[in-house]
């Protein structure tokens, strides 16, 4: 026995740690999930070199050459404080963002109306604050702060499925930022929040008809924004091109010309691309605000159907961890915020790329953690911290 004590290591439920300082299994520090961060990682890593690819030449609204870094550094910058944010997020448990879920719900709010009378207008809309170099967007961050508080508001009851009631006050939690955001106007985000409910809801238990609810409430929105003429000629325009994308009136195809540009994109890579920096129509700014709105575009003409592919494959990678989170989560509230980014995430890049090859309207909705800009990558990164946080606390 004796020497059987000596040989045979001692089984504890704490092991070493960082330092010397012995953790125990159920150490969020020891459950975070690599793999998701690998993914996004790996994301991030294609997104840079595209952003430059698309911007290193000309800025925009200028004509002459300046820094070709500027575009990129800022975007590392951005990706820098995302990457900080993340960290805190995942640093405190989602107990603690749920008890201040409503206050950061209402901060959305008041920056939303906020933006409406002090904001900076560009392409007709009216949805930033300049701060310094930099544009601010509190509809993306409203994201995180929408999602975190239906949640919060769902996981109050544990019944198997929500009720009329609950259902109708989710509903109207959701609506109340989306319909300021449709005010802008920016119906790419407007539409975000909308599959942000359908996703959450669905889940919770939500009936048939009450997605048709969610479909009606979304339509009627953006009716009375067009009757009211908060919604721009330039969108509805957008939406007249892309419903009638074969007619031959010279209008409509000029309208249309930034898809057509961004379809002659992917159909000019081929399979292996024609290599960075050597894309004609990227390297000549042949589509506009490509680095912003149509980067797989950049993507599919260097690096091909492969190079799309694998973005693609990127993007499947985190989307199934995130699933997986949601339903390893020790409670309703974890799944449900899981659900909300996972479905979140999937709209931009369905969205975005669907709008790249005509199969949707063109929203100027961002490809996450591709498209430059700093408030979208900053939120994104802030909503995947939190699906970590759900990860590294599911044994407490």
């Amino acid at each position: 026995m004796a020497f059987t004590q000596r040989i045979m290591p001692r089984i504890t439920p704490r092991t070493q740690g960082f330092a010397g300082l012995r953790v125990s299994p159920g150490d969020p520090r020891r459950n975070i999930d690599w793999v998701l961060i690998g993914g996004m990682l790996g994301i991030i890593s294609i997104g840079l070199p595209i952003i430059y690819s698309t911007t290193y030449k000309f800025l925009p609204s200028r004509a002459v050459p300046l820094d070709p870094f500027l575009y990129i550094q800022r975007q590392v910058v951005f990706l820098i404080v995302g990457g900080l944010a993340m960290a805190f997020v995942m640093a405190l448990d989602y107990e603690w963002w749920k008890e201040r879920s409503r206050f950061l719900y209402g901060a959305t709010i008041f920056g939303l109306l906020l933006v409406l009378g002090l904001g900076r207008t560009t392409g007709g809309a009216t949805s930033a604050f300049d701060v310094g170099p930099i544009s601010v967007q509190p509809s993306e961050f409203g994201k995180f702060a929408t999602m975190l508080f239906l949640a919060t508001y769902l996981s109050e009851d544990r019944a198997p499925s929500v009720d009329y009631s609950k259902f109708l006050g989710g509903l109207i939690l959701v609506a109340a930022p989306m319909a300021l955001v449709v005010i802008e106007p920016d119906l790419g985000s407007a539409s975000v929040y909308v599959a942000l409910a359908m996703g959450v809801l669905l889940v919770a238990g939500a009936r048939l008809r009450h997605i048709v609810m969610i479909t009606a409430m979304a339509v009627l929105t953006v009716t009375a924004a067009v009757l009211a003429g908060l919604v721009k000629p330039y969108q509805i325009s957008r939406l007249t091109g892309f419903l009638n994308q074969s007619s031959s009136d010279k209008k409509i195809q000029d309208l249309i010309q930034q898809v057509k540009q961004a379809k002659r994109a992917f159909g000019n890579g081929g399979l292996f691309g024609k290599g960075w920096l050597d894309g004609p129509l990227t390297n000549n700014r042949s589509i506009p605000v490509q680095w912003a709105d149509f980067p797989s575009t950049a993507l599919a003409e260097q690096f091909g159907m492969l190079g799309v592919a694998v973005l693609l494959g990127l993007y499947a990678l985190v989307l199934v961890r995130i699933w997986r989170v949601a339903h390893l989560s020790k409670d309703m509230l974890g799944t449900y915020i899981c659900t909300g980014v996972f479905v979140m995430l999937l709209w931009h890049v369905f969205e975005n790329i669907g709008m790249s090859l005509g199969i949707m309207p063109v929203t100027g909705i961002p490809l996450p953690l591709v498209s430059y800009g700093g408030s979208s990558a900053v939120s994104f990164m802030m909503m995947l911290g939190m699906v970590e946080n759900v990860h590294m606390r599911r044994f407490r």
